[in-house]
């Protein structure tokens, strides 16, 4: 049996998790991951935490076989993830990046080296789940909605700001709105806000419908109708329970899922061993 160990290193947090070739990358369990965590960013710079994460992970499971990454920061967390395993130096890493191949898919990104890494291991992890027409959305600290057919294609997407970073503009450039703080028992997602933390919660999570719903609707008028929508990420609950109250999606399938990015990695790093 072999163990492979796989590396999402995103704009806010370093996740990990480890597989065994004795699984299946379309198993849907929510326990697919044996082993698996995540860090910090910020933690991650640390050098005392990067050790503690590395004893960890090579305690916790036997060597490798191989590791696959991709990174869309910059080329210090590139290196401190290098620098993780010094006993393992010998394996083989694999970093997938957007131009990254992977057989039976196709980008028409024009330029597929600009294409993030995370969004391309997340459209892989899409596939290996299903072969239909789907919307892969990834609501993390950016909202990326990208478009897959069935036939394979990845037909292009959208990037705007996620959830906290949409609450955090308005504070940050307007005198008098504060912070909103997302409330447990918020507001029903057809009404409009009566207070002004209803009113900026309520409005930034019209604004990701929105765009959803537009994808949704660019999608049949190309032919490529949705019939799956794959969510991911930190807000994807909060966005899962928003489609429930549009008609237009929730008759289609919508799985919140976790780890597509590293599912992604897992079944590219498996088709370049």
């Amino acid at each position: 049996m072999s163990l492979y160990l796989v590396f999402d290193l995103g704009n806010t947090r370093l996740k990990w998790a480890a597989v065994e070739s004795t699984q299946n990358i379309a198993d849907r369990n929510k326990k697919l991951w044996a082993y698996s965590g995540s860090i910090s960013n910020k933690s991650f710079q640390s050098v005392e935490l990067r050790t503690e994460l590395s004893d960890y992970i090579s305690k916790t499971i036997p060597k490798p076989d191989a590791i696959g990454f991709c990174c869309v920061t910059g080329d210090a967390a590139l290196e401190n993830l290098r620098s993780l395993f010094p006993q393992w130096q010998d394996l083989d890493w694999k970093q997938l990046t957007g131009k990254s191949s992977y057989e039976g898919m196709r980008t028409l990104y024009q330029d597929p080296s600009k294409l993030g890494a995370d969004r391309w291991a997340a459209l892989i992890g899409a596939r290996a789940l299903s072969n239909t027409n789907t919307l892969v959305v990834n609501a993390g600290t950016a909202s990326t909605i990208d478009l897959l057919g069935g036939n394979g294609v990845h037909y292009g997407g959208w990037i705007l700001p996620g959830l906290s970073l949409m609450q955090e503009s308005l504070q940050n450039n307007t005198a008098q709105l504060p912070l909103a703080i997302r409330s447990s028992t918020p507001a029903s997602p057809a009404s409009f806000g009566t207070t002004t933390n209803e009113a900026i919660t309520g409005g930034c999570d019209a604004a990701q419908m929105g765009a959803i719903l537009r994808a949704v609707f660019l999608a049949k008028e190309m032919n490529h109708p949705v019939e799956r929508i794959w969510l991911d990420g930190g807000n994807a609950k909060i966005l899962a329970n928003e489609i429930k109250q549009f008609p237009e999606l929730a008759a289609l399938p919508i799985e919140p899922i976790e780890g597509l990015v590293l599912r992604g990695l897992w079944a590219w790093l498996l088709q370049n061993l």
